[in-house]
């Protein structure tokens, strides 16, 4: 009898959770189209399972390993959590201080805000506003510039009432920790905890990764019109609000933090962040009102809380802590089940790739132990995020055919060229070149194809993104006023332009032009919006299955994801649309 049939006969063999799990990842990279993919898996303080994916870049042959750099996006957000965590330990702040005392300059539209919003408020998302994401990213601004603004961002809800995902407060909290410290966020992370744990592979932000050298680095990619291509996007889209999402590591390092945060914020036997402390991070500290995610469909939750950098649940009578990561063409996400002692985390160079929830809700069941009948994860997932996403697709084709036809623009093209300004926004450039409007704020630049009446469809020169929508608004002299945003906000006519005329503002993605915009005529396709939309007032996600529905995370941040809600992803992509 071989010797593996006679130890089980025996009763000496004893199967482990992971056996056959590799081979199951070998295929669900393969059934989700993602390019390259990285995961680890601790439990009890030891890692169980560590491996690389297919390649950094489609088209060449250098493959993803245990050590390839990805984007972490705003699983970052735990690390400035638990950065004030051991400053409160210190002294040096009070997560119940108020933001000016260490941000005097920073004010909020409403003066009682101001006033009384503390880093608690800047860590659960609860600040009445979501993330105004076009403040950052390829806007030009620096930190101190887009802190300044927000002064001038509109309250949304009650103060401290509601959950709302934002990249800018989260920003905020880390910049105001470094103030504390006498330093910068980015010194802080690798004297707090980089260093002593011995993340010797994780860098802060990519001016960091750049200077380095390293070219062990993924590319980005998304699916455009069902091909998996790799995306232009810049490596440094989330400097400027680092401490919401900026890290780049591997899931060697990853490893190290996983077991970091498993032994409650203790690194060989040292206590690094006091149990009351540690404590703070995975209280619920913030109700999120409606669910995170599409899958919480499939895994039933009985609760959803945000604690300070970690969304709370519940998943088959566990406690797990969890957070996701995206931005284009990125994504990540980490899970732990504290009382098991087991973190799992995985990062993927493809957009929005929800083949990394069910890869962590795999490794979950394997642990507690399968239900009756098992689930296959990765079958049931990519199946729900496909029936969204080809209901998004007719519901959107349904609007298609509300279109106005037969109109024309009421002025000649050339009159509706010049230069638009909003104190919040910024500025806005639409030139006429070739007999065609074009519209550029700050690097984003699109062409305005007219779509009905003085509305226009903008097509962004990125094929990534989809199209978003504009109207102008005529004064009874014939002359153009504003720059009209479907959901609210608008951009004033100032003085006429030149063909060298460039915007100073743009959002993460297509400007906040993108982000509000879709087709201005339906008010039924409005309400469709604001029910899709992944936070009021900031670009919306790009499908309706976005993972970051009402307030939730778009791109990593977040958040993310500039892309209309109304727009479905390319026919035959499972994802979500944003963090």
């Amino acid at each position: 009898m071989p010797t593996l049939h006679l130890l089980t006969a025996l009763g000496l063999f004893t199967q482990q959770p992971l056996d056959g799990f590799d081979a199951y990842v070998t295929q669900a990279v393969k059934d989700w189209r993602v390019p390259g993919l990285a995961i680890v898996v601790v439990k009890d303080d030891s890692v169980t399972f560590i491996k690389g994916y297919g390649v950094r870049e489609l088209g060449k042959p250098d493959p993803v390993t245990v050590h390839t750099r990805f984007g972490n996006m705003s699983t970052t957000k735990a690390f400035t959590a638990m950065l004030v965590a051991m400053l409160a330990d210190s002294g040096r702040v009070s997560l119940d201080d108020p933001v000016q005392k260490y941000l005097p300059d920073v004010q909020f539209a409403d003066p009682y805000v101001t006033r009384e919003i503390a880093l608690r408020d800047l860590l659960t998302h609860r600040v009445g506003f979501a993330d105004p994401d076009y403040l950052w990213g390829t806007s030009g601004l620096d930190f101190p510039t887009i802190a300044h603004r927000l002064r001038f961002v509109p309250v949304q809800t009650s103060f401290r009432s509601r959950f709302q995902y934002n990249n800018v407060t989260y920003a905020l909290a880390g910049e105001a920790a470094a103030r504390a410290a006498g330093t910068t966020w980015q010194s802080l992370l690798h004297a707090k905890i980089l260093g002593p744990l011995g993340m010797t592979e994780t860098f802060a932000d990519s001016r960091e990764l750049k200077a380095s050298g390293v070219t062990d680095v993924t590319s980005p990619h998304g699916i455009v019109r069902d091909t998996v291509r790799v995306l232009p996007a810049p490596i440094d889209g989330i400097d400027d609000i680092a401490p919401a999402g900026s890290m780049f590591s591997s899931v060697t390092d990853m490893a190290k933090w996983l077991r970091f945060v498993l032994d409650s914020g203790r690194a060989n036997g040292q206590r690094l962040v006091s149990a009351r402390g540690f404590g703070e991070l995975f209280k619920p500290q913030q109700v999120v009102q409606r669910w995170f995610f599409p899958t919480a469909n499939l895994t039933h939750p009985h609760f959803q809380a945000y604690g300070l950098g970690w969304i709370l649940q519940d998943y088959r009578g566990e406690f797990i802590a969890i957070h996701t990561g995206s931005i284009e063409g990125r994504s990540a996400i980490v899970g732990l089940i504290p009382d098991r002692r087991l973190g799992v985390f995985i990062f993927t160079n493809l957009d929005h790739s929800e083949l990394r929830h069910a890869l962590m809700y795999t490794v979950f069941d394997r642990y507690i132990g399968a239900e009756k009948p098992a689930h296959d994860w990765s079958a049931e997932m990519r199946a729900m995020y496909r029936r969204i996403a080809d209901s998004t697709a007719a519901a959107s084709r349904v609007e298609e055919t509300k279109r106005v036809a037969g109109t024309r623009p009421s002025l000649a093209l050339a009159r509706y060229a010049g230069a638009y300004a909003d104190s919040l926004l910024g500025t806005a450039a639409v030139q006429l070149r070739d007999g065609a409007l074009t519209l550029q704020s700050g690097t984003a630049t699109g062409r305005l194809e007219h779509w009905q009446n003085d509305s226009f469809r903008v097509v962004w020169r990125d094929p990534f993104w989809e199209a978003s929508y504009v109207s102008f608004v005529i004064d009874p002299d014939g002359t153009v006023r504003e720059l009209r945003l479907l959901d609210g906000g608008s951009y004033r006519r100032g003085r006429s332009i030149g063909s060298s005329m460039s915007g100073t503002y743009s959002a993460r993605y297509p400007p906040r032009i993108c982000a509000e915009l879709r087709v201005q005529p339906s008010a039924a396709q409005r309400s469709t919006s604001q029910r899709q939309r992944s936070r009021t007032g900031g670009p919306r996600c790009r499908a309706s299955h976005c993972s970051a529905r009402s307030g939730s995370p778009c791109r990593s941040a977040g958040y993310p994801p500039a892309r209309p809600a109304s727009h479905p992803p390319p026919a035959g992509s499972p994802r979500a649309g944003c963090l």
